[in-house]
């Protein structure tokens, strides 16, 4: 039970280690070219929240094809079982142990850590268990970067709440 409680949650997209990876330094534009709109921190909030959304279904479903289309490829997740790895979530989420019924995500707060680097934070309430064992609520925390224009989960972590 121990093994997959954690894991069920940290995957969640969630992933970390924080990025090295620097924004790409962009050409001059040519006096033709139209600069790219700006995006405000409401509409980044509104995409991650939704992608973090994606992910508890795909949880909840047993799918691990959101995990791998949201992951970056470099992406880890933090828990009691220590780090583990894209690779370790894709191969868990169809066989938890993991019934969910419900969930709930709320008190949601992106800080952005720089143009290309979100941290985004909630709380998630479940209705259900993994191996027989009620599922918390969990505070959650997931690092996003933008690669390439898009928005990819790098770090997740969750800790229960009080």
């Amino acid at each position: 039970m121990k093994r997959y409680l954690p894991l069920a949650f940290l995957m969640l997209l969630a992933f970390a280690s924080i990025s090295s990876a620097q924004p790409t330094p962009q050409a001059s534009p040519s006096p033709s070219s139209k600069p790219k709109p700006r995006v405000s921190k409401a509409q980044i909030q509104s995409k991650l929240m939704a992608s973090e959304k994606r992910l508890w279904e795909a949880f909840k479903n047993k799918d691990a094809k959101p995990f791998k289309a949201t992951l970056a490829a470099d992406s880890i997740a933090l828990g009691e079982n220590g780090i583990e790895t894209k690779e370790d979530t894709l191969k868990m989420i169809p066989s938890m142990p993991c019934v969910v019924k419900s969930y709930e995500l709320s008190d949601w707060k992106l800080t952005m850590i720089n143009p290309a680097t979100a941290l985004i934070t909630y709380k998630g309430k479940v209705d259900g268990t993994c191996a027989g064992t009620p599922v918390p609520t969990v505070w959650c925390s997931t690092i996003y970067v933008n690669r390439g224009g898009k928005w990819w989960a790098l770090f997740h972590q969750e800790s229960p709440a009080k």
